[in-house]
């Protein structure tokens, strides 16, 4: 899988690397992109926990009490929309962004499922300069 690239600013030497509050749980089953995506995330300020799958993910959420979740929504074990919903009823104060690469069905169908079903956002998984952006808007101090 190709590295995710961000067309935004990084901190360099001189400015303040920003300071985000609690950490960030991404839930996907993809490992090549899981990585790419915490090293983006962590590259960019935030302290990211992850698990390959939303069995893992519910174990991870339940264990960190995340500030804000990523979850893919086609996954084995448990899919991200079931453990959205379960993690939305554990702590109804959990931001939650829903992410698709696609499937059987367009996958902006999932992300519009995925908001109808309570999820704060959803992006393609390629959108990562969106991702960031809701991200770090969450997650201000």
């Amino acid at each position: 899988m190709p590295r995710l690239k961000s067309h935004r600013r990084r901190a360099t030497s001189g400015s303040r690397t920003p300071e985000y509050a609690g950490p960030v749980l991404v839930v996907d089953d993809d490992p090549g992109f899981l990585d790419s995506l915490t090293l983006l995330l962590e590259t960019h300020g935030f302290r990211v926990l992850t698990a390959r799958d939303g069995a893992h993910g519910l174990q991870m959420f339940r264990a960190h009490s995340p500030a804000v979740v990523v979850t893919d929504i086609m996954m084995p074990e448990e899919d991200g929309i079931g453990a959205m919903l379960q993690m939305r009823r554990e702590r109804r104060d959990v931001k939650i962004i829903a992410i698709s690469g696609g499937g059987k069905v367009d996958k902006s169908d999932y992300l519009v499922i995925a908001e109808k079903l309570g999820a704060d956002a959803a992006f393609q998984k390629e959108d990562t300069d969106a991702l960031i952006e809701m991200l770090g808007e969450m997650l201000k101090r």
